[in-house]
């Protein structure tokens, strides 16, 4: 079985540790200020009917996020 590389490949109802984040994008400089750095374990609670945006928990607090952001977020299995 293989694995998601990024988050927002993951599986709702998964969870798994941030590996990296890119940095000069605005968008994920925020979600950083929110608490998703490398070594934070994150949840995808729940995507959207049409799947995005999704639901994540981190830190215990539930984030929105559209899957283009997620995509550039990379993981490691928790």
């Amino acid at each position: 079985m293989h694995f998601p590389s990024t988050l927002a490949q993951l599986p709702v109802g998964s969870a798994a540790f941030i590996h990296s984040l890119p940095t000069g994008r605005a968008g994920l400089t925020r979600l950083r200020e929110l608490g998703l750095t490398p070594g934070a374990r994150v949840e995808v609670v729940r995507r959207a009917p049409l799947g995005e945006p999704i639901e994540i928990m981190v830190r215990g607090s539930h984030l929105a996020m559209r899957n283009h952001e997620a995509a550039h977020i990379l993981i490691t299995q928790a």
